[in-house]
């Protein structure tokens, strides 16, 4: 869950930074077709090119920000036994799945999670936080791991990144639309841009993002039961249903605090489920029974 919702937040404060960076020096004043209106064509490819770069600025600082935000540290030089396995682990897992061998680090959290990032499959980052390690046995915590290694492997960060470069231009678009709207129909704005037109396009870009996301959680949510397949392959099939057993139980059974729902492991129901960057543990725990 880390991965994505890092990595949306980081797509969010890039865009709205960029946004803003290019009003102060001017470069939307392209958008104006002869100061009258909107030249959907410009706001088209000036969407395109504003969100597909924020999305792949954010996969750009994917590591970065995962390690800032997380407390993570980068076993560089693993000493005590538990390191060395894990380390060793990570890289027999790339070596099966065809990958480079990924930084391994290790967040402080005492709920059981982990997580993997970057652009590049050579060059990844899989962390896993100390309270997984304290939950699960050896086989449990192998089986994660090959999790986390099978989403690099499967190239998911740069198709997000692709999914999400489309969902920010479209939204880009049509909050600029919205904000046009808003600055001639309600401010009657005739020439130019006004104030309204940029708060109102801001504003609506944020509220746009938020409900175009379950796009994003839900091609997040297929990719989880992908990820388990190969995790399977790698580390076998009841080790990663043990694992995700573990995990079940280690939820929370009464509800999380709003402040710590979007962090924990059990998956919302109904309309939150919207929401999820993973599906309901039973479920995938069900796809693994019927594997081949």
């Amino acid at each position: 869950m880390k991965r994505v919702v890092l990595f949306i937040a980081t797509n969010v404060a890039i865009l709205l930074v960029l946004g803003i960076l290019l009003h102060l020096f001017g470069v939307t004043s392209i958008l104006d077709e002869r100061g009258v209106g909107l030249d959907l064509t410009a706001l088209l490819a000036f969407s395109a090119i504003l969100g597909m770069g924020g999305s792949f600025a954010s996969l750009a600082f994917s590591k970065w920000t995962a390690k800032r935000l997380t407390g993570a540290r980068v076993l560089e030089a693993p000493s005590k036994p538990f390191e060395l396995w894990l380390v060793e682990t990570v890289r027999k897992q790339a070596q099966a799945a065809g990958i480079g061998m990924p930084e391994v680090a290790i967040f402080p959290s005492p709920e059981p999670n982990a997580f993997a990032t970057g652009a590049r499959r050579d060059r990844a980052l899989v962390a896993v936080s100390d309270g997984l390690l304290r939950s699960l046995d050896r086989e449990e915590v192998e089986a994660v791991l090959a999790h986390e290694v099978s989403h690099i492997a499967n190239g998911d960060m740069v198709t997000l990144a692709l999914i999400q470069g489309v969902v920010n231009t479209f939204v880009i678009a049509l909050a600029r639309v919205v904000g046009f709207a808003v600055d001639r129909l309600v401010f009657r704005t005739e020439q130019g841009h006004g104030p309204a037109y940029w708060v109102t396009a801001i504003l609506a870009q944020v509220v746009l993002g938020v409900l175009a996301s379950p796009i994003v959680f839900w091609f997040s949510r297929r990719r989880e039961f992908r990820a388990d397949a190969g995790g399977a392959r790698l580390a076998g099939r009841q080790p990663m249903i043990a694992a995700l057993e573990r995990l079940g139980r280690a939820a929370s059974p009464e509800p999380l605090p709003d402040a710590m729902a979007a962090m924990g492991i059990a998956a919302p129901r109904g309309f939150a489920r919207l929401f999820s960057t993973h599906p309901p543990i039973e479920e995938r725990i069900e796809a693994l029974h019927r594997l081949a």
